[in-house]
């Protein structure tokens, strides 16, 4: 049931609805319109490597003839397990092109997981990064049945085939040969013409409730519309090499993929990073735009707000090595408007920035001067900081905070920009929620971050913040072709060209993710602004993202827990963090008599904090944690002296957790856990200590099949 009869559309003239492409004819179009001889860039150990967008288009039809003449059919799944970087695009492009339906697997993902992927989808093919993952998986792929060929996008140059598979293995160049020999204006348009726009092209797995992944399908219109959705909504985009793009974020997901689409088709120049070399690269490809998920930015943010917090004594000591800056005026700034201003502000600034007064008004210093040299102190830092964290994005600022910004924008602000390459035009945020005070700090240094939101059963993007419709907090508004709105209990339903086909071969879970009326049932809680912008509530489903863009599902690790006699209930935690966490409420009448045959004769609260007991619960959490990837496992836990009853509301009439309740009850326990200096293990007792004080203990050790690739 809805809730009110009022359905969210998009605003006029902010995007528009392209149907009846598929994914190829984007390619194709900036080719003809935008030709780009720096259209995919691979980073190496001599420099970056580019790929023209002609080049990636003839790379893409040599593979597609190549994989035909493996005896491979329209239809059939091939596996990418791969990199994300200019081969994922060639192995993307490739097999699209040649009908096939390609399953992107996530290099972080357990070994476990990827044979079952490949399992279920009957791939026939496998391309993957390099050896190095090939060796990793080669032991399990006897359990694999319809594979018959891997493909290696990167050996050596006197590679030759070292595996013993029972398979056909070659490299990536080898099949390029293959197809570069049949390659022709005419071949190809043959196999486009094969291709429409409601072919299956991609099957994206993601955590399913039961522990094993769930496939995602998604036809070549849902993700080309989606693309060209947001980014004609994108006001002052350019075309061609106009605009740099910086990418990073997993094309394994659909976020990053759709982002790709989009970008090849407007042409743009897109530099592959990974995040390891990220800000780095920031500094050197100075990208026009750049999309992110909120952890990058957190951490950004919090060193930011860890040098304005600074105190006045460790201020001294950074005055001693002061850093020299050019400061330029704005063009604006002259004569005895640029001295009444300068004047102006340093009067604010003497309370935090005495230095900066004595320096700007010193008789050896020519005010009127185009360039001057500022030494930065760490009270200006300070100063900077408060005065960003008072700006609200979507308010004009007080004539003096006006004032006060264009100051701080030439001392401080800049500087800031200069994290990103000092040429972002757009950061784009998704996968997780971003705090508001992060938003409005960075648009106060001229940074601006457009928030999005959902789901990779919706190909990517439900609604985001764009132009004039931005305000912290929200994600903004629908994008061109969706349709939002709210059931009776706060869930977001959305309706749009962009939603999935279903869960592949789970009529159940489709039938459940989508009614009658054709409305997705998001699993996510909001309410509109009276402006229409969407926020984020909560969550109506268990699953969560990580700060990091990673769905959790927390049912798996929960029941494992649950089934031993020590634990009442195990409560996952972690949405919009960057790691999960759990609370733990043990059996307290079992923990006493398993505390007593270890001679531990102590109240249930110093009990709960004994370091014996902590580490036994560990070792049930490290067991739990098995079969997992390592991004989904439980880092840290809490042990909390409390029972769950459906009388205190904690637990549903049908004895399901009540995950918000216990989330709103349990917010300062929870915030704890992820004070960065928190000691996890055995209460801050060494293992080694632990070993002596407990010899009865018992560690887990998990099998490699179990484990997330070593990628």
């Amino acid at each position: 049931m809805l809730s009110t009869n009022k359905t969210y559309r998009a605003p006029p003239n902010s995007g528009e609805v392209v149907l009846g492409r598929t994914l190829l004819t984007l390619l194709d179009e900036a080719c003809d319109r935008f030709p780009n001889p720096r259209a995919l860039n691979q980073f190496t150990d001599t420099g970056w490597q580019p790929l023209s967008n002609h080049e990636l288009r003839t790379a893409a039809a040599e593979l597609a003839l190549g994989l035909l003449d493996l005896e491979l059919e329209a239809g059939d799944c091939i596996a990418l397990l791969m990199h994300s970087d200019v081969n994922f695009c060639i192995a993307d492009m490739g097999s699209l092109l040649a009908g096939l339906v390609n399953v992107p697997i996530d290099v972080t993902q357990t070994i476990e997981h990827i044979i079952f992927i490949l399992q279920h989808t009957q791939a026939k093919a496998l391309i993957i990064s390099n050896l190095e993952l090939l060796a990793q998986i080669i032991p399990y792929l006897e359990n694999v049945t319809h594979v018959q060929t891997i493909i290696v996008a990167d050996v050596p140059q006197e590679w030759h085939q070292q595996h013993d598979t029972g398979m056909k293995v070659f490299s990536l160049e080898e099949i390029r040969s293959q197809g570069r020999a049949k390659n022709s204006e005419l071949t190809v348009n043959e196999l486009q013409s094969k291709i429409i726009a409601d072919d299956l092209a991609t099957i994206i797995y993601i955590p399913g409730i039961t522990g094993e992944p769930q496939g995602v399908m998604l036809t070549h219109e849902n993700l080309s519309a989606n693309a060209l959705a947001m980014f004609t909504g994108i006001p002052n985009l350019g075309f061609g090499s106009q605009e740099v793009i910086l990418s990073f974020l997993p094309l394994t997901h659909v976020l990053a993929r759709v982002f790709i689409y989009g970008h090849i088709n407007y042409g743009h120049s897109i530099y592959f990073s990974n995040s390891n070399r990220v800000l780095k690269h920031l500094k050197e490809v100075k990208p026009t735009i750049f999309a992110t998920v909120p952890l990058l930015l957190e951490k950004v943010y919090a060193k930011l707000i860890e040098a304005g917090e600074k105190s006045q004594t460790q201020s001294k000591k950074v005055t001693e090595n002061r850093v020299s800056l050019p400061l330029r005026f704005p063009s604006t700034w002259k004569g005895k408007t640029a001295l009444a201003t300068l004047r102006e502000a340093t009067i604010k600034l003497s309370r935090t920035g005495r230095t900066l007064k004595a320096h700007l008004l010193s008789p050896h210093n020519a005010i009127s001067a185009r360039q001057f040299y500022l030494p930065l102190s760490q009270s200006m830092m300070k100063w900077a900081v408060k005065l960003a964290q008072k700006y609200e994005l979507g308010k004009t600022p007080k004539h003096q905070d006006a004032l006060m910004l264009k100051v701080a924008d030439s001392f401080i602000f800049s500087q800031w920009r200069a994290v990103f390459g000092g040429n972002i035009k757009y950061l784009l945020s998704g996968g997780a929620a971003l705090k508001p005070e992060i938003v409005n700090l960075f648009a106060a240094a001229g940074i601006k971050i457009l928030q999005g939101y959902g789901l990779t059963e919706t190909s990517s993007a439900v609604a985001c913040n764009r132009s004039q419709f931005n305000r912290p907090g929200t994600v903004g508004v629908p994008i061109a072709g969706v349709e939002v709105t709210l059931a009776e209990d706060g869930e977001i339903l959305t309706r749009s060209p962009y939603i999935t086909q279903g869960y592949y071969k789970n009529t159940a879970a489709t039938q459940q993710l989508i009614d009658a009326q054709g409305w997705l049932h998001t699993g996510d809680l909001g309410e509109f602004t009276s402006e229409g912008f969407l926020k984020i509530t909560g969550l109506k489903k268990s699953r969560f993202k990580l700060s990091t863009g990673k769905y959790v599902t927390p049912q798996p690790i929960e029941s494992k827990l649950e089934k031993s006699p020590l634990i009442a209930h195990a409560v996952t935690v972690g949405a919009d963090c960057k790691f999960c966490s759990m609370l733990i409420f043990p059996d307290v009448e079992n923990l006493h008599q398993q505390a007593l045959l270890s001679g531990i004769d102590l109240p249930t609260e110093d009990l709960l904090q004994h370091p014996c007991i902590i580490a036994l619960y560990q070792a049930l959490v490290d067991e739990a944690n098995c079969h997992l990837p390592h991004w989904s496992t439980v880092k840290r836990f809490q042990l909390i002296n409390y029972s769950l009853t459906v009388e205190n509301g904690m637990l549903t009439s049908t004895q399901e957790v009540n995950r918000g309740k216990i989330l709103r009850v349990f917010t300062q326990v929870i915030n704890a856990m992820y004070e960065e200096k928190r000691v996890q293990r055995a209460g801050g007792v060494t293992i080694e200590k632990v070993n002596d004080l407990c010899p009865e203990n018992q560690t887990f050790s998990c099998p490699t099949f179990a484990q997330s690739l070593n990628s």
